[in-house]
This record gives C-alpha cells, structure tokens and sequence, in this order.
C-alpha cells in the first residue's frame, strides 16, 4: 500500500472518534446513520466528550447510545425531554440533548416536548422527522402527509378522518421559551453541512444557557415508504420539503 494514499494531508474523511465500531440496526439508506455521525462530530469538535449525555426513547434511535461514546440514558417512550430537564437541572454544566423521532417527541411525547421548550430548559433536541412510524411497522405518525399512505391509512391521509400533519417546529418557533429552532435535511453533502452547523448551533446555545433549542431533520424511511433509497430522497424532496420547508425558524443566540 503507498503510504501517500492514507497520509494525514491526504486524508478527506475519516470515521468521527466518537462512533464505535458497533454495526447499525438502521436500514440502508436510513437518514439516522448520518445525523449520528453529525452529532457525534460536533461533540468531539467541541471538546465535549466527557459532558455530553444524550438521551434516547424508544422507536428506531433506542440503540443510539450503542454508537456514539458518550454517556446515555434511555427514557421511556416520549419521556425524553423531561428526563433531560432534570439531568440539565443537576449538572448545569453538562451538555445535554434528546435524539428522538416524529412519533415519539410529536405524538407521544408532545406534552413533554412543548413544556420543555416553554420552560426554556437549557437542552437540545435533535427531531427526526421521516412522516411515519419506522421501527413498530410503519403507522401513520403526527406528521405524516396528506394523501401519503401508510400501514394504518392503506389508501392515505385524509384530514377528516386522521387530522392534519403536525408542524411542531413551527409550534417550538412561536415559544418564548426556545432560542433557536432549525428544519434541515442530510440527503445531500451541502445538506449535511447545514444540518450540522444547525447541531453545532443548539449544541453552543445549551452550553450558553441561552434557552431550549430543537433542529428538526426532515429524513427518509425507504423501509416504510417502500421504496429505493435514492427513490425515498426523491420522494422527500418532491413532497416533505412543500410541508417542511428547511432553514432556521427563530434565531435569538447572538440577540
């Protein structure tokens, strides 16, 4: 081998320091995969490693703590944000964040999610938002769209009789309590690092005591959907982004 090839001026990628060697669960083209990378990165960058705890519910990112080398705790389904609030009330000087997804901080857990955010708790939550109930067999979640169909709505969406798709950014965004509230995506590499500046972000807002923040990543599950992983990032971009536009919704960090 031409030791050229993996000399550090060479080098474009390299697996964060912070992922372990632990194979995925996610299926392949998942988008959770990614914003794990991206968190972990940001946390190693900050010099975080040894205070950052994150907190992990049930549904497809239960195991999140069995990839990244930090400290966890798992909370019951929903219970995130609360168990966060009071592991960031105990150690103020920890960085605390949530990883949860559409079903769990937008259905099960609202309650938890909007009170947090109102309080102003010092913590970040990270929102994976793929329109659907991955992990449990592919139900209709909070955000599922209009006419899309999925295991519990065969012939899709209606609102007369399912309601209509959640926006729960926009709810976090009209909070007094939040500072900075973000929807981005990671189907792209200009994506990526948006979505990571974003994490970076509420990451350095928490640390600040500036108030709560949340980064929604609007994502795929080609499993659910049934389809192709390049088909899910198509699908996603034709119709996901019309109900959940990308860009920072509210930004008071530098106020």
């Amino acid at each position: 081998m031409n030791n050229d090839i993996i000399s550090p001026e060479n080098l474009v990628y390299a697996k964060p320091e912070l992922m372990n060697d632990t194979p995925m669960h996610y299926c392949a083209g998942c988008s959770h995969g990614v914003v794990h990378k991206l968190v972990a990165e940001v946390i190693a960058e900050m010099g975080m490693e040894e205070k950052a705890i994150g907190v992990s519910p049930v549904g497809c990112a239960v195991f999140a703590y069995r990839y990244i080398d930090i400290d966890w705790q798992e909370a019951p389904h929903g219970r995130a944000p609360a168990l966060a609030t009071g592991i960031k009330r105990l150690w103020p000087d920890r960085l605390v964040f949530t990883y949860q997804g559409d079903g769990d901080l937008a259905c099960i857990g609202t309650a938890e999610t909007i009170h947090s955010l109102n309080r102003g708790e010092h913590i970040a939550i990270i929102f994976i938002n793929n329109a659907i109930y991955g992990m449990t067999g592919g139900q209709m979640a909070p955000t599922t769209l209009l006419g899309q169909k999925t295991a519990t709505c065969p012939f899709g969406r209606v609102p007369e009789l399912h309601g209509y798709p959640l926006n729960i950014t926009e709810l976090a965004a009209r909070l007094e309590g939040t500072c900075y509230v973000s929807r981005q995506s990671v189907e792209t590499v200009a994506a990526i690092h948006k979505a990571k500046k974003a994490i970076r972000k509420a990451f350095e807002a928490s640390m600040k005591g500036l108030g709560s923040s949340l980064v929604e990543i609007v994502s795929t599950c080609n499993s659910g959907w049934k389809l192709t992983p390049v088909k899910a990032n198509e699908w996603m971009q034709e119709h996901m982004f019309e109900k959940y536009p990308k860009g920072d919704l509210k930004d008071t960090t530098s106020l």
